[in-house]
């Protein structure tokens, strides 16, 4: 079993397959051991209670208030500028794994989901909408994360740093690669769904929803297939493996895909879905206009980023990369682009994409120039550095200037400020509650 500290991470971002893995194995493991995945009386009094209050807080007219905010805003109406907070591994130092009441794994795993919503609602303080609904995931093997080869991580333990050995070593080793799969184990599935229900499903509406993917950009499973460095290196010693790769990449990225699309097994994220590398995903655009139940691509938001590539020019960005990416993200109804590599230098080939409609401006990225090649044709999705909140006492007044300067030079843009990527918020959750409210503040002012 994993320990208590992995339910904290329910999170999207990098880790999000390893999340549902580890989420998987603890329901995978009861079942083959012979164990019951019943929760006590106790265990289920308090999810009921939790469940309870996060039906309250759904209902607030506060909360229909900023679903329609963020569908102005995604379908790029002028608005205030829309706040988003997600602490990622700061939820550690908000919720404490120590103090869950919950026993059993999947009733924390429950239970810490159902606190995080009560937080956001009750104290955040930005415009996450927090939903009267329950999710459940696919209980599944495979994924985009498996090719037949796998690296050897070294080090990594507690959310630590860690290095990897590479598998792929010469242009031999692609021959063993084979495309992701998926399969779902629908007995256990239903099970989990089931016990869900009869716990909550008079307080929540019960969903069996997964997300099978964060970003769709590649780079990040080449960097660990091939080596980051030794990837480096081979857009100019070998560049045929490059091609030959990311072909590979791309073919099997588009077949899982198609994988899921006719199963069934994809789920609209036109709702309060975190979609991109940073905000919800709420929309009047989405699904198709010949929606008729079947969630295809079409439907949703996709997602592809290169942070791995932040150090290649952009002339090889667009020979190596973007055109393997490109056949993916035309599949869908709409786009977000980016996360943290700033995309100052390679705009002129993102802005190719079909259907962009959010564009991230990480921390490195000049705001002002991007302020003026966006405008108000695309979501200018702004990710001011996390580094602000990682001391245990945060320095407001530069807090607010970051904020007042950033949306000044944006005001003629459709602007989100989110805060995300912060590996600490100084064992202070008030640092989160202070920096929405200073956000809020600078967004009504300006």
């Amino acid at each position: 079993m994993m320990d208590d500290s992995a339910v904290t991470t329910f999170n999207p971002g990098r880790d999000i397959a390893a999340v549902q893995t580890r989420y998987d194995a603890t329901v995978v493991q009861a079942l083959q051991g012979g164990r019951s995945l019943a929760i006590s009386g106790a265990e289920r009094s308090l999810l009921r209670r939790l469940a309870g209050e996060v039906a309250e807080i759904a209902a607030r007219p506060g909360e229909a208030e900023k679903r329609e905010l963020w569908r102005r805003h995604n379908r790029l109406e002028a608005t205030r500028p829309v706040i988003f907070c997600d602490p990622e591994n700061g939820w550690n130092e908000i919720i404490d794994p120590a103090h869950l009441v919950c026993h059993g794994q999947l009733a924390r795993w429950w239970e810490m989901h159902l606190r995080k919503e009560i937080f956001w609602g009750e104290q955040m303080g930005d415009d996450y909408t927090v939903e009267p609904s329950f999710n459940v995931f696919h209980i599944h093997t495979g994924g985009l994360e498996e090719w037949g080869l796998k690296e050897t991580i070294i080090g990594g333990e507690k959310g630590g740093s860690y290095r990897w050995e590479s598998p792929i070593k010469s242009e031999r080793d692609l021959d063993r690669l084979t495309f992701p799969r998926i399969q779902v184990d629908w007995a256990a599935t239903q099970r989990v769904a089931e016990l869900a229900d009869s716990i909550l499903g008079d307080l929540l509406a019960v969903r069996v929803r997964t997300n099978w993917w964060w970003s769709l950009g590649m780079t990040m499973r080449v960097a660990f297939l091939r080596g980051l460095e030794r990837f480096m290196y081979d857009l100019v010693d070998e560049p045929d493996l490059v091609h030959r790769l990311m072909a590979l990449m791309r073919d099997g990225t588009l077949a899982l895909l198609d994988h899921l699309e006719q199963q069934e097994l994809l789920s609209l994220n036109n709702d309060g879905s975190y979609v991109g590398s940073g905000g919800l995903g709420w929309s009047t655009e989405l699904p198709a206009s010949d929606y008729a139940g079947h969630v295809r691509l079409c439907d949703m938001w996709g997602f592809a980023e290169s942070q791995e590539t932040v150090g290649v020019s952009p002339q090889m960005f667009a020979e190596f990369v973007f055109p393997y990416q490109l056949p993916i993200l035309e599949r869908f109804g709409l786009n977000c682009y980016g996360c943290c590599e700033p995309l100052d230098r390679r705009w002129h080939v993102v802005k190719q994409i079909p259907r962009l409609r959010r564009v991230s401006i990480s921390a490195w990225a000049s705001v002002p120039v991007m302020a003026e090649r966006l405008g108000a044709g695309y979501i200018f999705s702004w990710k001011p550095s996390p580094a602000v909140l990682a001391a245990a006492t945060i320095d407001e007044g530069r807090i607010r200037e970051d904020l007042r300067r950033a949306f000044a030079a944006t005001r003629d843009c459709r602007v989100e400020a989110i805060m995300k990527d912060n590996h600490t918020i100084g064992g202070n959750p008030r640092n989160v509650m202070r920096w929405c409210q200073i956000a809020r503040e600078e967004a009504e002012r300006c």
